[in-house]
């Protein structure tokens, strides 16, 4: 029985290691928020935190990943409405840490070999895919216009709303999901 309690203990230990990060760099910012500062908050040293992901990158990516579980209380795991999404981007104000990391980690992952690639190329494939059903759910339902491509108009939402939270952290005055529900205003019927 000493591999499954192992194994258990293990898992709780990486769980409040993503916990512990996901807090701190709410509060501190991303820049703000050191592994180091991770390690001592959980009570070991940086090869410690390490020893339970594969890389820094990789623990990021995985605090992003506990982040987006968070925001997936408002919808269903496979579906999302519009109006969930605008929401998301409106929580996200309330975190400039976690903006921050997603910006910087996103734009570090534009290289294949970059630990949190694969985590971001997933990402906005499942994104796209949740906000294309969305949005052919509202065309069905009569809140988008017919005229409309799904996929594509997905496609805009993302780059709309991952260019306004890097215009955000710069100014710190743009309303995001005001401007997303702009965006989503200019396709109604």
């Amino acid at each position: 029985m000493v591999g499954p309690t192992r194994y258990a203990k293990g898992e709780a230990k990486r769980q409040e290691i993503l916990e512990v990060a996901l807090s701190l760099i709410a509060e501190q910012g991303f820049r703000g928020s050191t592994l180091r500062e991770i390690a001592q908050a959980v009570g070991l040293s940086n090869a410690g935190v390490l020893h339970y992901f594969a890389s820094k990158e990789d623990l990021f990516a995985e605090v992003l990943r506990l982040r987006d579980a968070s925001y997936s209380t408002a919808s269903t795991a496979d579906s999302v409405r519009l109006d969930d999404f605008v929401s998301t981007i409106s929580a996200n104000a309330d975190v400039p840490g976690l903006v921050q990391l997603y910006v910087s980690l996103s734009a570090e992952a534009t290289h294949a070999e970059h630990g949190a690639h694969d985590f971001f190329a997933a990402r906005f494939e499942r994104v796209g895919v949740m906000l294309s059903d969305a949005i052919a759910q509202a065309i069905e339902q009569g809140a988008v216009r017919s005229d409309i491509d799904p996929e594509r108009l997905a496609r805009l939402l993302i780059a709309a709303a991952d260019g306004l939270q890097t215009q955000w952290l710069i100014r710190g005055d743009v309303d995001m999901a005001d401007h997303v529900a702009y965006l989503l205003s200019l396709v109604a019927p």
